[in-house]
């Protein structure tokens, strides 16, 4: 039995109550499903602009499958906007820990429309800060990202070392860390912040315009549409599967550490793994999996603005301050993601 796994059959036998914003979301109904097998109640706040009722749904039907057990009663739900406080505050009302994962992602996004991401991104998470610290959570975990490095140059990515934004929606999450540090130092309010790396799994949407690059590509693939990579292909990440991304919001909410609160984490896998190689992987276990699908280039495109050209994550500090140990590698993650996306779309 791993770490986790120990941890994670000590928590199922201490229900809390948890309140996952976004819950409709990718990441979110993730950590729906992992906290019902878990045995703890959740209530989930979303207004549907990027997540859809599908993804709650299977959320539960497939915690319930994995227990066994009838797991609805555990979750109650609020159709709302964190950019209303009165929302935020009915939704934090009786909470233990709040999985904060409501936001406007996407770089290209927040170029395309600043103000509504700033809305989102710093209003609405102003509005969740100040709603938790009001109804006393114990913890407040929320998602940062590794678009806060901005034009910093080292490898791999150091939490105490960040440099300039490249896009709105970077400086949006790096107002969220500077308004955490505010809420810890002027009300003690307890937070920790992830910076998410190009997390990856099961309902994550193919569809949007803004689509992140795995699914995007799993989706064209397997309808036989073309592939775009921005620029040479040469540009890295480091790929993150999503249970190792739930593995630490639960981590970081429930430490009890005190040398790890109100601090950033890097969530990755200090991996690093080109565009070029990339597809390649897609490519390759899309074609063993669903007959009749033939090999394809893709179609390169210029670079995309706001982009940085390369992203790797040191995870010592979250492996030593919260016993972080990465369950998948990317490979690991693609062959699950793969195989739900060819039973699924």
């Amino acid at each position: 039995m791993t770490k986790f796994e120990e941890f994670s059959e000590n928590l199922s036998k201490h229900q809390s109550v948890w309140l996952i914003t976004g819950v409709a979301g990718f990441i979110g109904s993730n950590l729906l499903e992992k906290l019902l097998i878990l045995n703890q109640k959740v209530i989930g706040l979303d207004n549907f602009d990027t997540g859809f009722q599908s993804n709650i749904d299977l959320a539960i039907k497939d915690a319930e499958k994995l227990s066994g057990k009838p797991l609805s009663a555990n979750f109650n739900f609020i159709n709302g906007d964190i950019k209303n406080l009165k929302d935020c505050q009915l939704a934090c009302t009786g909470v233990d820990y709040v999985l904060h994962q409501a936001a406007l992602g996407s770089v290209p996004r927040s170029i395309d429309d600043p103000i509504n991401t700033n809305s989102a991104n710093i209003d609405g998470f102003l509005n969740m800060l100040v709603a938790s610290k009001d109804a006393n959570v114990r913890r407040f975990v929320y998602a940062a990202s590794s678009s806060t490095y901005g034009d910093h140059p080292d490898l791999p990515k150091v939490e105490e070392k960040i440099g300039n934004p490249l896009s709105p929606y970077a400086v949006t999450k790096l107002v969220n860390e500077l308004y955490a540090q505010v809420f810890a130092t002027t009300y003690g309010f307890k937070t920790i912040g992830l910076r998410y790396f190009n997390i990856f799994g099961k309902r994550q949407s193919p569809n949007s315009e803004y689509a992140a690059v795995i699914p995007k590509w799993i989706g064209a693939i397997l309808n036989e549409k073309d592939v775009f990579i921005n620029g040479d292909g040469t540009t890295s990440r480091d790929f993150c599967y999503i249970d190792n991304a739930v593995q630490m919001n639960l981590l970081a909410a429930k430490t009890e550490n005190e040398n790890a609160i109100d601090q950033v984490y890097n969530v990755a896998l200090n991996d690093q793994t080109s565009l070029n190689e990339l597809y390649q992987m897609i490519e390759e276990r899309l074609i063993d999996k669903k007959q009749g699908l033939n090999k394809k280039s893709p179609i390169k495109l210029d670079f995309r603005i706001g982009d940085v050209k390369h992203s790797r994550a040191n995870i010592e500090k979250a492996k030593a301050l919260l016993g972080y140990q990465p369950n998948f590698t990317i490979t690991q993650g693609l062959d699950k993601t793969i195989n739900w996306y060819v039973q699924n779309l």
